[in-house]
């Protein structure tokens, strides 16, 4: 019973340590999200019932108010501060686009009315901003082009140290059709930034992009041809995570990517790796090519037999093979059965069926009843004309052919020579990319309101970390604090999929089902009757001892009722009639017993041989 009570106290417990769980990593969120020099976390307190005390006294015999839930801890917004080496950082909390340059340019490829990179930026607080005082900068407009772009504090060259990079972005709005990538823009003599394209040369892109069900995460970097000087595009492989929910939740999610000079590379999404690899080997194309490749002047020969098996030349026909038998021959040995109507057909014309007053027989035709099932055809078992059923023929073959054999010409299948690859070169330090001087944003969106903030170049993984922790991390502290508890998320599921009702009821009453079977509905054993013992081998109770026991009780009754007069008083007296009833029914069990008593097997005396 104890290891019963246990586990049900070990159910209640789990139970609530999950509804207490979104609330303890919220306040989590808090104490790990802030510095102590950069937030402050305020309790903000309802004091309106302080500062009213002459509005209490005249509402004093009224009911009192309801107590009021306090509100959630707030996160206090500071403006991160840079530490460490950095090219650009850019948290747009001075409210401007200073240092930004909207593109004035058109595409070549595009129609007319939506060449011109005419989309609209504003930099502003989110929508629905957990943290009050955070801006950042926001496409504005629907189905057109934007560009904006800017300068970094110096240009970046790839040498020893690492790149890394990292940005937010909130789809406040979702996301139908539309990239959220960046572009660091190749520093070159011609670089204007006013006439920013999607043809503007750059070292390398990345960030979310999503068209329909297409979701991806860009890391593309431009490597050129040491040969040609040609430039050409290097895709990472696609990451292996399940990337839909940053681009659903309406969440802000932080993009990272480092790249370090032993050509490794990673992804990251809230500080975690979604995507790795090396640029030599998980790029595509490749980054080198191959040594060899096929002789484009190499033709396969006319005799050239690539056939693995052929017709067997030597084996003709059987003589006893009929190709014209057929695959089914009627079965000879079927019986018409018993009862069979041939004169009735299977179908008669419906005779409650009658012609439309509208019937053209001109124009329709002449009017037929419609067909109905023969009801002299419901009992018996079958009308028409009786056919045999047909079976497979065991004689048929169908038509011959000579069986396979091995080609002895079989040469295998033919491919070209290979000769040296006159395009080949071996880059085995890709890292080293084309510097880069700017920071752009060249993109096309169905859906307007993608927020992006915290824009960090740097070559110092610590500082971007730090810089992390100074912006992204009062984002997450501060929407984890405002995430509703666990009982108001499954409520929020359950009225966009109502099915989950059926589940949470199985959850709640499946355990509490269990609970109660396994300690409230025990078996208890009834004692056996006399006229039991015998079918049984427990153990079984001294009956003489009862007997005697009953008697002595028996005896002992009568000088209790004399020596207690007031109580023969207080009792009723039964009549004398059921008295000896009692008795006659008393001196029947005994019998009863002494008998059962006499047959069984333990009162049996062994048998003296």
């Amino acid at each position: 019973m104890n290891q019963r009570v246990g586990l049900f106290v070990l159910l209640a417990a789990g139970l609530l340590c999950l509804s207490l769980g979104p609330v303890s990593r919220a306040d989590d969120l808090v104490e790990d999200g802030l510095d102590g020099d950069d937030a402050d976390v305020e309790d903000e307190m309802d004091l309106s019932l302080a500062e009213d005390e002459d509005l209490e006294d005249d509402v004093q015999d009224e009911a009192p108010p309801a107590p009021k839930t306090p509100p959630s801890p707030q996160v206090t917004y500071k403006a991160p501060e840079p530490k460490g080496e950095h090219f650009i950082a850019e948290s747009f909390d001075k409210g401007t686009l200073d240092g930004w340059i909207l593109s004035n340019a058109k595409k070549d490829d595009a129609d007319e009315e939506i060449a011109k990179y005419d989309g609209k930026w504003a930099v502003e607080e989110m929508k629905d901003s957990k943290l009050p005082g955070d801006k950042g900068l926001v496409l504005k407009s629907r189905a057109k082009h934007h560009a904006i772009s800017a300068h970094l504090l110096r240009p970046f060259t790839f040498e020893t140290m690492p790149l890394v990079i990292q940005y937010e972005v909130n789809f406040q709005s979702g996301i139908d059709c539309g990239g959220a990538y960046v572009k660091l823009l190749t520093e070159t003599p011609d670089l204007d930034l006013d006439q920013f394209v999607d043809k503007t040369p750059y070292t390398i892109m990345f960030g979310p992009d999503k068209c329909g069900e297409d979701y991806k995460l860009h890391f593309i970097f431009r490597h050129k041809n040491p040969k040609t000087g040609e430039y050409e595009e290097k895709h990472a492989k696609k990451p292996d995570a399940d990337l839909r929910t940053y681009f659903t939740d309406k969440k802000t999610h932080l993009y990272t990517l480092v790249v370090n000079s032993d050509n490794s590379f990673e992804v990251l999404v809230d500080q975690t790796v979604v995507n790795s690899g090396n640029l030599l080997t998980d790029m595509t194309p490749a980054v080198n090519p191959t040594a060899e490749i096929e002789d484009p002047d190499d033709h396969k020969p006319e005799d050239w037999d690539e056939r693995a098996k052929i017709q067997d030349p030597d084996s003709v026909k059987p003589e006893d093979w009929d190709e014209d038998a057929p695959a089914q021959i009627p079965d000879e040995s079927a019986v018409k059965p018993d009862g069979w109507l041939d004169d009735e057909p299977e179908y008669i014309g419906d005779p409650d069926a009658i012609k439309p007053e509208d019937w053209d027989e001109d124009m329709d035709g002449e009017w037929e009843a419609p067909q109905i099932p023969n009801p002299a055809c419901e009992t018996a078992p079958g009308c028409g004309t009786w056919k045999r059923p047909m079976i497979d023929n065991p004689n048929y073959k169908g038509k011959w052919k000579p069986p396979m054999i091995d080609n002895p010409n079989y040469q295998g299948v033919w491919k070209p020579r290979k000769i040296p690859n006159p395009a080949y070169f071996e880059d085995l330090h890709p890292y080293k990319m084309s510097p880069f001087s700017a920071l752009g944003l060249e993109l096309w969106s169905m859906t307007p309101d993608i927020f992006f903030d915290n824009f960090f170049i740097t070559n110092d993984r610590n500082a971007a970390e730090r810089w992390a922790s100074d912006s992204w991390g009062l984002k997450k502290a501060a929407e984890g604090a405002a995430e509703p508890g666990l009982a108001a998320q499954m409520l929020s599921a359950a009225e966009e999929r109502p099915w989950l009702w059926v589940v949470y009821v199985l959850t709640v009453a499946l355990p509490l089902i269990l609970i109660f079977v396994f300690c409230c509905t025990g078996k208890k054993k009834s004692s056996a009757s006399p006229a039991e013992y015998k079918k049984t081998d427990e153990p079984q109770p001294d009956v003489k001892e009862e007997e005697e026991e009953e008697e002595e009780e028996a005896e002992e009754a009568p000088k209790a009722e004399k020596s207690s007069p007031d109580t023969e008083k207080s009792e009723d007296e039964e009549p004398a009639e059921e008295e000896e009833d009692e008795e006659k029914e008393n001196t029947a069990d005994e019998k009863l017993e002494d008998d059962v008593l006499r047959r069984s097997p333990r009162s049996r005396k062994p048998r003296k041989e």
